[in-house]
């Protein structure tokens, strides 16, 4: 997959749907060596305002939005330095290239490739890959109740 990806955001303009941004995504950060992340989307509140014409992309946010939802991208580069971090979400994670270790408290792993879906339950985690290739993985998250 090329990243950044392209992002294509629908709208409204005179009670008609038409396409607001056709890009290549823009807003992409890399916090550490060897990753690099792409906000794609984000929203505050419930229930969600798809009115406007502001790009949610671009906003700064936190990891996770305690009231709404956020969409990245993040490409885990081999060696990428991991570190163990909870969030005060539901993260639907979707992995879309590659593969890489999901490492849980007391060192428990689950290897994660191409195809596999992962819920992640505001629990401690890192991302490890020890492989040769990238591995790029899509993540939903929706602001939660923290676990802990």
């Amino acid at each position: 997959m090329t990243f950044p990806p392209r992002r294509i955001v629908t709208g409204h303009q005179d009670g008609k749907a038409v396409v607001l941004i056709d890009e290549v995504c823009a807003n992409t950060k890399s916090r550490r060596p060897g990753g690099t992340t792409c906000v794609l989307w984000s929203t505050e509140g419930y229930p969600v305002d798809n009115t406007g014409e502001e790009d949610a992309s671009l906003r700064e946010v936190p990891i996770a939005l305690p009231n709404g939802t956020v969409f990245r991208l993040l490409k885990i580069d081999p060696h990428y330095e991991p570190h163990m971090h909870r969030t005060d979400s539901v993260d639907y994670a979707i992995v879309i290239e590659g593969e890489c270790d999901m490492q849980l408290d007391d060192e428990e792993q689950v290897h994660v490739k191409a195809g596999d879906v992962i819920v992640q339950r505001g629990t401690n985690h890192m991302w490890v890959n020890r492989g040769s290739e990238s591995c790029v993985i899509a993540f939903i998250m929706i602001g939660a109740v923290p676990a802990i």
